[in-house]
């Protein structure tokens, strides 16, 4: 039965909880990922950071939305409201908008049960720990190439 250790990613693209969100979006760029293990000051998990967590509108700090047409930008609300919320988005570190409950998994578990939690969970990527330290994730792609398909 594969593991988690056997389909794991063990090069993971993290963040840090001082992390800017300019940084942040620039990484998510960059990497092409759409989800970051957040570590702390000791280098151990913290939480999860996703594109959804930088652009969500139910949390107290958004992208605020804007429609670029031909050559003009044009807010959604106010253009006060506008530079607000891009102000305080910038001033803003990972560690405010990331998940901290996350639901992790050791070396050990089975790809069956990660599969299952993913599901359970609806979440795209898992990490793999040992206490708190960070050993890779496991992300559903990981689990469809371990299908062999």
């Amino acid at each position: 039965m594969l593991k988690a250790k056997d389909i794991m990613t063990r090069e993971v693209h993290t963040v840090c909880i001082d992390t800017g969100m300019e940084e942040l979006a620039r990484k998510f760029i960059e990497t092409g990922v759409n989800a970051m293990p957040v570590l702390d000051d000791a280098g151990e998990l913290h939480g999860v950071v996703t594109e959804t967590d930088l652009i969500a509108k139910d949390r107290p700090l958004h992208l605020p939305t804007v429609i670029s047409l031909f050559d003009w930008v044009i807010y959604l609300e106010s253009e006060n409201k506008f530079r607000e919320q891009v102000e305080k988005l910038t001033a803003c570190k990972v560690g405010e908008i990331c998940t901290t409950v996350v639901t992790t998994c050791s070396e050990d578990t089975s790809v069956t049960e990660i599969a299952a939690l993913m599901v359970e969970k609806q979440v795209h990527m898992i990490p793999v720990v040992e206490g708190k330290r960070l050993l890779g994730v496991v992300a559903r792609l990981d689990i469809i190439r371990s299908m062999g398909l």
